[in-house]
């Protein structure tokens, strides 16, 4: 019937048979691709030569892309974290310091530095905050499957079983402790808060007489994009969802199951 339906709609049946047995001499070959794969960690290509999917054994090129990725924002975080400075100008404020709890621009909530940080600590209003939005982005079950095949192949592709017969999961230290996830989002949606009250800031503008007049700048457009993006990072995560849902872990065996599921 497949056969027929691909000869009406304009292929040949030299082509339609070539397609179906090179398809089944793939389909033959994957146990022996896997195999392979198990034992040099890597997805191979049809020719079991080259790697494909940009995963590949520990130390070749291919694996450096995701790894990349992967270090290259918490680099520039640590680095604008540490500098402390120039994240204020006018109504607008660096997403990385809101909110400003202590510091030294007209943002700051409490005022200055305190008095009981130590003097041989450096001091940055960044350090007071980000640790909530790098736990929540560290415990993320998107970023955990990201780092764990970035920097540790466990798997190594999706597409790659492990090098093991049981799933040892999460449930011991120091794995465990990625549970917080739930925790830290609670904190993630009063940063939503914060970086929308910014938006809010960034839209009023001192004129000459003194007083705020209304007006949209490219920081304006850059906070508010900001903030819409990490607004669907952080409503989609998937505990708000197992919140929102009744905090069910099947929802086949809820009462209301019908109209969540047609809704």
């Amino acid at each position: 019937m497949l056969t027929a339906d691909l000869e009406r709609a304009g292929f040949g049946s030299a082509d339609i048979r070539s397609t179906f047995d090179l398809l089944a001499q793939r389909v033959a070959r994957l146990p022996d691709v896997e195999a392979a794969a198990l034992a040099s960690r890597s997805l191979l290509s049809p020719d079991e030569s080259t790697p494909m999917m940009g995963v590949t054994a520990p130390g070749s090129f291919g694996s450096v892309p995701a790894a990349t990725v992967n270090a290259v924002s918490p680099s520039y975080s640590t680095w604008a974290a540490f500098q402390g400075e120039h994240y204020a100008f006018g109504n607008y404020l660096s997403p990385m310091y809101s909110p400003e709890i202590f510091g030294d621009s007209p943002h700051a909530l409490f005022g200055p530095r305190p008095g009981w940080w130590p003097a041989w600590l450096p001091f940055s209003p960044a350090f007071l905050i980000l640790w909530a939005p790098a736990g929540f982005r560290l415990t993320c079950y998107y970023y955990r499957g990201a780092y764990y095949k970035a920097f540790w192949a466990d798997p190594p592709s999706c597409a790659v079983g492990e090098p093991r017969n049981a799933f040892r999961g999460e449930n011991s230290f120091p794995l465990i402790l990625q549970n917080a996830h739930r925790y830290f989002l609670y904190l993630a949606l009063g940063f939503i808060v914060f970086l929308s009250y910014d938006v809010w800031n960034a839209l009023w503008f001192e004129d000459a007489a003194g007083g705020a007049s209304f007006g949209v700048g490219v920081g304006t457009l850059v906070l508010a994009l900001n903030v819409g993006l990490l607004g669907g990072y952080t409503f989609s995560c998937h505990s708000l969802r197992h919140l929102v849902g009744g905090r069910r872990d099947c929802i086949s065996a809820s009462p209301c199951s019908g109209a969540r599921t047609t809704a």
